[in-house]
């Protein structure tokens, strides 16, 4: 192997290419030469599996066995690294385990828990809770996709049956959304085509009775007997398209009446479904199933189940065995139940296959980093077996080596002054945590405060425990919580873990119920202060366990939520220093200080990416760096900053004095 050849081995230099049907692998290909000259050793790609139709970023993947055809496919990204391998240089790709779309009509995995319920063969591969304490969501699961009330949608006839001829199966439709009707149901929607159809009602009766195992093969047998019997018989086809008629409104000389039967008609054949459709206002706090934040159209995979791994790395994992990737940046590592496992299966599997890659392939083991922020004094556990971080911290490293130190005082005072709150961006971030517990997550909450109570009523020492107080003494936890997450398995916690938890329960107390203090010891000990292997009872286990994932796949969202998207814009000292990944209190680093971080990074993650800049972030370098620059003239920003205010007075719009003087300082910042 050439000395040019072991350039790509380790990234000395990544350029990361947002790639979407605008801007595909092989118009990446043609900016190759530029890239080299620049001095580029890897493209740093965003994700390219097959994404949702029209995607801009790819972190909507809907199937994992498949390189986007919006991309330009297998084909075209064979094409890219053969021109980059040319060059010498690697490839890096963004992999998304964390979450898949659902929604639409483009998901089969998805589609396949709507239509077969907990006995779908992928029922765990979504982080779907489907024994919850509401009933009408016993077995089912929330769906809430509709743009309206259910009612209103139903009323408003929004929400229609349908029979695909080609694979002869059933499905509601709501605009471009999908259901799969439950086999289970096709006898009795099929005996409303009378006589004609009974034929055909009757074949589906046998799914009743049989084995879950063997359901689905059957079930298709029949659905392609259906389809062939709609193809060729008019009179099927006749009495069918009635049946459909009938459902969606069209049965009756009456149209009124028509529409108020087929509502009811279509309600009752709804009621018996694996899902249960609702307004999308329903999700933050009845939803059943873990979502990516907010968005109910990324639900949460469970990538710790075997089977889970294997469905969503078989293409990564392949494609690294051919030597057509070097290295992967996983994205949004904190919100897996166990990150550390899931780097451990990680990386024995990339160390396995290294030895069959070609040699034309980057020599040395797979680069490996994953997308974490860190908080103060927090450090990336060196035992997950990965290369470092994709660079959040060194950004808010060199951030705040640009700030003036001398400068933050008066900035502060003029904050002050503009906003009548105090300098601390702590109280800010407590605020955003209760509002957004409260409305965003709250069903998320909701289902950690619920695993927890379960194992309260299950010991008579702690069964008094009521949910409410679960709920009240949890919250406060959660609110004084200060990182992202902890990382307790069935092990326990670490030391490190260990002393966070105890500091946050510490600052919990004093705002918790005198009552509630036992209580609050007690949390502490099922989220892992004892071992959950400790536990002799499996049930017990299992619950514990529970627990500890429901917390801390909650804590990560909430932090990001509470500060990346609230905080951050209601607390601007100075904007170049709300950034994701920064730390607001940390307004700079002297050069000696940056220098350590320098020398502990070099010390225990020396391979980790270092970056100034990253697809998430707030505001790009240039205009960071220019901010900066108040902090060493801050008596001349507050001055100008009085006369603006002065001077744009009479523009404010009454009664209510728009816009207040905190978006006025953001944006008289944004203008600077």
């Amino acid at each position: 192997m050439t000395d040019d050849a072991l350039i790509a081995t380790l990234p000395r230099a990544t350029l990361r290419l947002q790639l979407n049907k605008d801007f595909t692998f092989a118009q990446a290909r043609a900016r190759i030469p530029y890239f080299a000259q620049l001095g580029i050793s890897h493209l740093y790609l965003s994700p390219i599996l097959t994404a949702r139709a029209g995607s801009i970023h790819g972190y909507d993947v809907v199937d994992h066995s498949a390189i986007n055809p919006e991309l330009g496919g297998e084909n075209e990204f064979r094409a890219l690294v053969a021109a980059l391998r040319a060059q010498h240089m690697g490839v890096i790709v963004d992999i998304v385990p964390n979450h898949m779309a659902v929604g639409g009509n483009d998901n089969r995995l998805w589609l396949d828990v709507l239509e077969w319920g907990a006995e779908s063969r992928y029922a765990d591969f979504f982080d779907i809770d489907w024994d919850v304490p509401d009933p009408a969501l016993k077995n089912r699961l929330l769906a809430p996709f509709l743009g309206k009330p259910y009612g209103d949608a139903l009323q408003a006839g929004e929400i229609t049956l349908h029979f695909d001829a080609t694979n002869g199966r059933f499905a509601f439709h709501y605009y471009d959304h999908y259901f799969p009707v439950a086999p289970q149901t096709y006898a009795q929607l099929l005996r409303f085509g009378g006589d004609i159809l009974a034929t055909q009602a009757q074949r589906f009766r046998s799914i009743q009775h049989e084995r879950a195992g063997t359901r689905s093969s059957h079930f298709a047998e029949d659905c392609a007997a259906l389809s062939e019997d709609v193809s060729r018989n008019d009179e099927i086809n006749a009495a069918l398209q009635a049946l459909l008629q009938r459902f969606n409104g069209g049965g009756d000389v009456d149209k009124k009446s028509a529409d108020k039967n087929a509502g009811q008609l279509l309600h009752q054949l709804l009621q018996r479904q694996h899902y249960r459709l609702a307004s999308w206002r329903t999700a933050a706090d009845e939803i059943n199933w873990r979502r990516f934040f907010d968005v109910i159209q990324l639900a949460g995979i469970r990538v710790q189940a075997p089977a889970a791994f294997e469905i969503v790395h078989a293409t990564t994992l392949r494609l690294y065995a051919e030597g057509l990737i070097d290295g992967v940046r996983v994205d949004h590592i904190d919100g897996l139940s166990y990150p550390r496992d899931y780097c451990h299966r990680l990386r024995t599997r990339l160390k396995r296959l290294t030895a069959a890659r070609p040699l034309s392939a980057a020599a040395g083991q797979a680069y490996f980093i994953v997308e974490k922020i860190l908080a103060p004094d927090e450090r990336l556990p060196r035992d997950w077996r990965v290369d470092g971080t994709t660079g959040y911290s060194f950004m808010n490293e060199v951030g705040a080596l640009l700030h003036d130190a001398r400068g933050e005082t008066t900035l502060a005072d003029c904050w002050a002054d503009l906003s009548g709150r105090a300098d601390d961006f702590g109280v800010e971030m407590k605020r955003a945590r209760r509002r957004i517990l409260r409305d965003l997550l709250a069903a998320e909450f909701s289902a950690c405060a619920y695993a927890l109570h379960k194992i309260a009523r299950d010991d008579i020492a702690t069964r008094d425990w009521s949910l409410f107080s679960i709920r009240r003494t949890l919250a406060e936890l959660l609110i004084q919580f200060p990182i992202y997450r902890t990382y307790a398995d069935a092990s326990g916690r670490s030391s490190a873990d260990n002393e966070i938890m105890h500091n946050a329960i510490a600052d919990a107390l004093p705002e918790c119920r005198p009552s509630d203090a036992a209580l609050l010891d007690h949390i502490d000990n099922w989220l892992g202060r004892e071992p959950p292997r400790h536990i002799a009872s499996r049930l017990r286990r299992q619950a514990r366990l529970r627990a500890i994932a429901r917390f801390q796949q909650l804590s990560a969202p909430l932090a990001a939520k509470a500060v990346e998207d609230t905080a951050f814009y209601r607390y601007s000292k100075l904007l170049s220093r709300n950034e994701v990944g920064a730390i607001p209190t940390q307004f700079s680093l002297a050069p000696e200080e940056f220098h350590r971080e320098l020398s502990r990074r070099a010390a225990n993650f020396p391979r980790a990416m270092l970056a100034t800049a990253t697809h998430d972030h707030k505001r790009g370098e240039d205009l960071r760096a220019r901010l900066a620059v108040l902090s060493e003239v801050p008596e001349v920003w507050r001055e100008h900053v009085r006369q603006w205010r002065e001077m744009n007075s009479r523009h404010k719009i009454e009664p209510r004095e728009w816009p207040q003087a905190v978006d006025e300082y953001m944006l008289y910042q944004m203008l600077a």
